[in-house]
């Protein structure tokens, strides 16, 4: 007599852990996204920032990539160049270019929200997966302690 029951609930079981796992590879992508969007925005924060702080005449300090920095003076700030996204920008005044990152750090409130919600649909969907995984391996507990306590019985009647 073989323990039964034992291959398919195996089976199923190691399935149900499949689906965690790339359910959990998901989570941590979305959760990488919503970590790049919140950098985003403090980018734009401190782009607004310095917008407030400096004055046409003023020297800063420009990144040009790769950790290198050029020192300029500002000619116009009635000429800022901001990305509008989608690889799109356009020449704006100060004020223009403020309300321009504030827009677009609204948008991205949006998309870290709808992130969010997907990463809580998927982390319900875990648990649900690791609560059924559960209950299966309880399940297969009982069959094997079932299946052995009857092995035992039928020992015992056949001692007698």
């Amino acid at each position: 007599m073989s323990l039964g029951g034992g291959g398919q609930g195996q089976q199923q079981l190691q399935q149900l852990s499949q689906e965690i796992q790339a359910i959990e590879g998901e989570i941590e992508e979305l959760e990488a996204d919503i970590d790049d969007l919140r950098q985003e925005q403090r980018d734009m924060d401190e782009a607004i920032d310095a917008l407030g702080q400096i004055d046409t005449g003023s020297t800063i300090q420009v990144p040009l990539g790769g950790g290198a920095y050029v020192r300029a003076e500002v000619q116009d700030l009635d000429e800022v160049v901001v990305s509008l996204g989608g690889d799109y920008a356009a020449e704006l005044e100060e004020d223009d270019a403020v309300d321009a990152l504030e827009t677009r750090k609204g948008a991205i409130d949006d998309q870290i929200e709808t992130v969010t919600e997907e990463k809580q649909e998927l982390e319900s969907e875990r648990e649900q997966l690791e609560a059924q995984a559960q209950q299966m391996q309880q399940q297969m507990q009982q069959q094997q302690m079932q299946q052995m306590q009857q092995m035992a019985d039928e020992a015992d009647d056949g001692d007698e």
